[in-house]
């Protein structure tokens, strides 16, 4: 089984579907992976750079990225790295209007038990034991 690792310039376009010609390319690979089998792979890296993305230049609201970049996100073909803490880290963004890297570490954090060491006050707001260096 041949597989894709789909850079945050596919996502955004398969998410905003803009520019038209690169998210019709986009989209139709997307088929074309179905019908042939292919894998799909999405790091978390990919998804906080679409994140960061959508909610600066597009200015998309917290709700609508966990809603659209799901949305993507959950398509037959794709398989996300750390599937568990991307959709709790997009959950978090759009319920706590923090950044996604923020929630992704405090997930993290909580997973093996341990400590973020930030700067970041927004961490208080994540339930995740935190402290400044």
């Amino acid at each position: 089984m041949k597989t894709f690792v789909l850079d945050a310039n596919v996502l955004l376009r398969l998410t905003t579907r803009t520019p038209e010609d690169l998210y019709v390319r986009a989209r139709d690979f997307v088929k074309q992976a179905e019908e042939e089998g292919l894998r799909l792979l999405v790091h978390p890296l990919s998804v906080a750079t679409a994140v960061y993305v959508l909610r600066g230049y597009y200015e998309y609201p917290p709700k609508a990225i966990e809603r659209v970049l799901g949305i993507v996100l959950r398509l037959k073909t794709v398989r996300v790295l750390e599937e568990e803490l991307v959709f709790g880290a997009l959950q978090l963004v759009a319920e706590k209007k923090v950044d996604f890297d923020d929630a992704f570490l405090a997930l993290l954090a909580s997973r093996e038990n341990a400590t973020v060491l930030s700067f970041d006050r927004d961490f208080k707001k994540l339930r995740v034991p935190w402290q400044e260096p």
